[in-house]
């Protein structure tokens, strides 16, 4: 049975989940990390092939996979007629952060160095359309929520990760209902995992940034009546990807 799924966000600390989780002897992940299988495939279809993968009666099954965050509500719903009371995990880091952070990493897939980008082919990203869907939690938590109950979705803090590995450990285990983290899994949770680039982020593209997420985040503060004013604020950080 498909116990849980890591469904977001992209460079908010994933790859570090699954490292650590994958080590734990109740779970088993059938398919490994990121089988990009909900965001590939027509949600009216048949998904009995995939389903079947999770059957190993004595672990708790799942899968992570980023862009699982913003699918469609399609998608969603044809998840939870399959799997009602899977256990959801959604990584939430800065937006601006998160989308720079994708940015050096499209700079790999376009053949480019660092040195070669102009702040217009940065710019150009950060509007995309795919990084702007990733980055705008409020929508994909309430696309989310309209069809598995809020107490189903734990929502994680990257920062969380960087000031207190061990405790995002222990929430998840709990929430996906496992035994507490062992000390084999907690070996080097302090570690970044699969991290890119590092380059600071510039000022001028900082400031375009914090004008496209500012609504976004407001929207993000409405809906969980938090605030993430920090999050316009803070300098660019090194946390695990």
């Amino acid at each position: 049975m498909l116990r849980f799924l890591g469904i977001g966000a992209q460079k908010a600390g994933t790859t570090w989940l699954y490292e650590r989780l994958r080590r734990h002897p109740e779970v088993g992940f059938p398919i490994g990390k990121e089988g990009h299988y909900w965001d590939r495939v027509n949600p009216e279809g048949s998904h009995d092939s995939y389903m079947a993968r999770f059957a190993d009666p004595e672990r708790a099954e799942g899968e992570i996979t980023p862009a699982y965050g913003f699918l469609p509500p399609a998608s969603i719903a044809r998840l939870h007629s399959l799997a009602p009371d899977v256990r959801l995990i959604f990584l939430m880091r800065n937006p601006v952060e998160r989308a720079w952070s994708s940015a050096l990493m499209a700079l790999g897939r376009a053949e480019m160095r660092y040195e070669e980008a102009s702040a217009a082919w940065f710019l150009d990203h950060f509007r995309s359309s795919g990084s702007l869907a990733r980055g705008d939690y409020a929508a994909c938590i309430a696309n989310w929520r309209a069809a598995f109950p809020p107490e189903q979705l734990l929502l994680l803090r990257h920062e969380e990760v960087a000031r207190d590995p061990h405790a995002v450990l222990r929430r998840c285990c709990a929430h996906i209902g496992i035994a507490a983290p062992d000390p084999a899994m907690l070996e080097g949770s302090d570690d970044r995992v699969f991290s890119g680039p590092r380059h600071a982020l510039p000022g001028d593209l900082r400031a375009a940034l914090v004008a496209l997420y500012r609504p976004r985040i407001a929207a993000l503060e409405a809906l969980l009546g938090e605030s993430f004013e920090h999050w316009l604020e803070m300098d660019a950080a090194d946390h695990p990807e």
